[in-house]
This record gives C-alpha cells, sequence and structure tokens, in this order.
C-alpha cells in the first residue's frame, strides 16, 4: 500500500471514530440535556400525546387530569376540570405544564412519575414494549387535606400572603396556599402562543401592597410564585421563639428567669438615637425595667428579646438558626428557598452584636419562609424533634398497584424535650392571655406566636404561627399577611393573621 492510500485511510479511520464518540455521546451521555432542553420541543409533543398520570390529594379526589382531545398532542392536561377558580386553590402545589416547554410545581418535580418514566417503573415500560400498548403515567397522591386547603384558602381571603399547615409529627404537609394565584388552564393550552401570552402577563403581574408614605409599591412576587417556599420575608416577632429556644437551650433560662425588658434598647456598639429600639407602639413593658421571659413572650416585648438575643450571642444564635437547617434547601420535593441570618449568607454577612440583638426580635438581616416558620412551631409540638416536610404520600401505576410510598424521617433536633416544653407552656399563655388571643379555639388549647415585621419601603408584615391542640399536636400552622399592615393596634399579625391561623387548625382538629 503506497504511503497517500495510508494517509488515507488513516483520515477515514479518524473519521469514523469522531462519528462514532460523538454519536455515542449524543445518545448516551447527553441524551437527558437535550431532552430537557426549554427549546426541544419533541419532549413536550411526546409528553402531551401520553396519557400521563393524575395527581390526587388526600381522599382520592384528582386535582389535575389527562384529558383525551381530537389534535395533534392527543390530551389535554386539566386542572380541576377545567374550573378555573377551583384550580387556583392547588395551583401553586401543582404548578402547570405548559406547551411552551415551561413546567412547574409538583408537574415538574413529580414528572418521572406523571410520565411513566421513572426507573421504578421499569416492569411496566418492558411490558408496554412488548405488548404495544401506549404508555401511561403513575398517579401521585399529595399529602393536601382538600379541607384544610380550602380553609386555609377562605380564611386568607383577599389578603396578598401565604399559609402552610402542617402535621408535627410526620411532616405531611397539610396546606399550602399562596395569593394571589392563577388559574393554571389558561397556561395548559395547546396554543404556544397563547401560552406564553398567558404566562408573561402573569409574571408582569405583580400584586400592589400597602407602602410606607402611601407611594406605589409592588410585591417582589407575582402569582406563579409559592410564597410558602420560595418568598422570604422578616419573620417578625414569631422568631422570639427561636431566641427563646437559644436561651433556655444554651443559657439555662427557664419561663419564670426574670430578664431584663426596658422601655428602650441601644444597640451594642451604637450611639444616639439610630441605634435605640423601642417596644411596639412605645409601650412600657415593666415598670421595674424587666421580667419573667413567659411574661416577655406574653406580651410580646421588643426590648427583652434584644436584649436576650445579645446575652446568647452570635455563637448560639447562629447555631439554633442552623440546627433548625434554616440555611439549608429541602426538596419536598420542590425545592424551597434557604433563609438568611447574620453571618450566615451572601445577603447577611454583618453579624456585628447590632445586628445579632436585633434578630432577637425578628428584625434586621434576618429572612424566612413561611415553611420554616410553620417549622419552628413543628418542632415545638414535637417535643423538639422536627420531621422533615414532604408533600407525595404515595406514587401508584396505571393498574393503582403501589410503586413508592414516604416514610416519615426526622430532619432535625435543635432542642431537647425540656426547651419544647418551655416554649410550649409560653406560647399557650400567648393565646390564652397575650398578643395571641384571636387564635383561641374554644374548647381547645392553642400554642401560638403572633408577629409584625417593619419590611420598609413597605407596610409591615404580620405573622401567626401555631400548633394545636397544645397538649396533643396534630397541626402546626404559618400564615404571613405581605405587607398588610398599618402600625396600628387593629392590623397586628396578632389582630389580622392569628384568626386564620385559627380557622386552619379548627379544620385540621375537626377532621
Amino acid at each position: 500500500m503506497n504511503a497517500t492510500l495510508r494517509r488515507l485511510s488513516t483520515v477515514v479511520m479518524v473519521m469514523f471514530l469522531a462519528l462514532m464518540v460523538s454519536t455515542s455521546w449524543i445518545q448516551f451521555v447527553a441524551a437527558g440535556e437535550l431532552n430537557d432542553h426549554p427549546r426541544n420541543v419533541r419532549g413536550i409533543y411526546s409528553a402531551l400525546a401520553r396519557d400521563r398520570g393524575p395527581i390526587v390529594v388526600r381522599g382520592g379526589e384528582a386535582i389535575v387530569t389527562s384529558v383525551p382531545v381530537d389534535d395533534n398532542f392527543k390530551y389535554q392536561r386539566t386542572y380541576s376540570e377545567g374550573d378555573g377558580g377551583a384550580a387556583s386553590v392547588y395551583a401553586p402545589v401543582t404548578g402547570y405544564f405548559s406547551v411552551n416547554g415551561t413546567v412547574t410545581g409538583m408537574e415538574r418535580y413529580a414528572n418521572s412519575y406523571l410520565a411513566g418514566e421513572d426507573d421504578s417503573l421499569w416492569l411496566d415500560r418492558l411490558q408496554n414494549l412488548v405488548t404495544g400498548e401506549e404508555a401511561q403515567g403513575s398517579s401521585v397522591e399529595l399529602t393536601i387535606d382538600p379541607k384544610v386547603q380550602k380553609a386555609a384558602w377562605d380564611a386568607l381571603g383577599d389578603n396578598i400572603g401565604a399559609a402552610v399547615a402542617i402535621d408535627p409529627k410526620t411532616g405531611a404537609i397539610l396546606a399550602m396556599v399562596s395569593k394571589p394565584s392563577y388559574d393554571p388552564n389558561t397556561l395548559a393550552v395547546h396554543n404556544a402562543g397563547e401560552a406564553t401570552a398567558a404566562s408573561e402577563a402573569l409574571i408582569n403581574n405583580k400584586p400592589q401592597v400597602n407602602s410606607i408614605g402611601g407611594e406605589e409599591r409592588l410585591s417582589p412576587y407575582g402569582p406563579t410564585i409559592n410564597r410558602t417556599i420560595n418568598a422570604i420575608y422578616p419573620p417578625g416577632s414569631t422568631f422570639k421563639l427561636l431566641t427563646a429556644a437559644a436561651a433556655i437551650e444554651y443559657e439555662g433560662i427557664t419561663p419564670d428567669t426574670s430578664i431584663p425588658a426596658e422601655d428602650v434598647y441601644q444597640l451594642p456598639g451604637t450611639t444616639g438615637d439610630g441605634g435605640r429600639v423601642h417596644n411596639y407602639g412605645g409601650q412600657t413593658c415593666s415598670d421595674t425595667g424587666e421580667m419573667p421571659l413567659k411574661d416577655a413572650m406574653r406580651i410580646s416585648c421588643n426590648t427583652a428579646f434584644l436584649a436576650l438575643a445579645n446575652e446568647v450571642g452570635a455563637d448560639g444564635m447562629q447555631q439554633m438558626f442552623q440546627d433548625f437547617g434554616f440555611t439549608e434547601s429541602i426538596d419536598i420535593p420542590m425545592s424551597t428557598s434557604v433563609g438568611a441570618y447574620p453571618g450566615l449568607s451572601d445577603s447577611a454577612t454583618d453579624d456585628s452584636a447590632a445586628r445579632i440583638a436585633l434578630s432577637g426580635m425578628g428584625q434586621g438581616d434576618l429572612r424566612m419562609t413561611p415553611l420554616q416558620v410553620a417549622m419552628m412551631s413543628a418542632a415545638i409540638a414535637n417535643d423538639g424533634d422536627l420531621m422533615e416536610p414532604y408533600l407525595v404520600q404515595s406514587v401508584r401505576d396505571s393498574d393503582l398497584e403501589l410503586v413508592s410510598q414516604t416514610k416519615p424521617s426526622r430532619y432535625k433536633s435543635p432542642f431537647s424535650s425540656s426547651t419544647a416544653d418551655a416554649l410550649t407552656e409560653m406560647m399557650v399563655e400567648v393565646v390564652r392571655d397575650g398578643s395571641g388571643t384571636g387564635a383561641q379555639i374554644s374548647g381547645v388549647d392553642v400554642a401560638g406566636k403572633t408577629g409584625t415585621a417593619e419590611d420598609d419601603p413597605r407596610s409591615p408584615t404580620l405573622w401567626f404561627t401555631s400548633f394545636a391542640p397544645a397538649d396533643d399536636p396534630q397541626v402546626a400552622v404559618a400564615v404571613v399577611l405581605e405587607n398588610e399592615g398599618q402600625s396600628t393596634d387593629e392590623s397586628t399579625g396578632g389582630a389580622l393573621a392569628s384568626p386564620i391561623a385559627a380557622q386552619i387548625m379548627q379544620a385540621a382538629i375537626s377532621k
């Protein structure tokens, strides 16, 4: 063989080798990334041509189904049988499956089951391959209790905000409501142009919220954001639960321990009016300048918890925040946003003594999601053991055979059972004769904590977190009203948010 033929054969061999490598790379290594690419419409066409599995809530009601249609896609994804009002109740949970390639909520995070493509369904897929039958998706049953969900939806009314309810003994999420919401049916239409237009309209439709000085202010969150897990707010006085937990756990303080409770607190390292913090409305907590911790919690005395956080210090406060897992995202299976605390996040790097003290009353650089605020109450309700929150109860294949079922698991243990008992004692007094009387339920001892958080330049954000019954907890709740406060006694977390929490708890414990 002469030199020219040898060179030509070498080039041909290299070209064949390159073709084989590139083809293998595309088909095996890069296949998943290419299939999931938003510009790959073939995957969407294939998915819409399949009988996608339903999403059901506790009790078996299907809130998402695939309905046969006479078009190129074969099936229409339908939410609450096309009822826009009913679909809005669950939209932040279900998300939507759009022809333009956008998939959100449980539609996205449970997609492998709904599409019938999960590895655990290999036997079904093999049978379909042999028989030639059309593949069917699995049904995904959520932990959401429709009675509790509806109660939370109705109780929130026209407020901008969110409510979440958890079973503290298991971590099962019983309700997850975010307002304003939207009709996912408008985003699941088979016309890509209409779906895109509807999506853009929702993204740009951020609601107007109350603001300081009367200026127009828009919420940072639009209707498609699930406020329960992906919106972060200053938690206000609900965070006094964590401050008290750290003081009891690390400093040996008890509910009867007398602590400073002055009219004005000068933040450490500051001078002048800029570092002076007053109690709500300029009120006096104690004529003597000190009071028992349980009374400071009952009336939500700001200066007492500023001093308490300063006594615990940065190490203790940061440790308790981390021990709750608030610096970590949880897959429920939707991914939750992480909280922010001084010195523990990029958005809150200043952990000076002044910022730590200010965090003691839930202000400053501190931010949390409603789910995290509910988790504080859930841990207290469950003797200091925080169960991992979850949304999926079980998955069943097209023959209704059980594929998987969630087993409750402990997520964190931020404090001891004795600390939980002390916190419960104080929270019961908050509702019985303190700032949270609006959460009272006849014949039931309720444990709760109010919160009114400054959120400049917008008006205060209002909170209430609680659990009930206090002696045998069945539900833990957090309610947030985004910038709905007006800094008056009639527009605090205790006045507006606690009655909403009461209605949710009532629905949960009367099942």
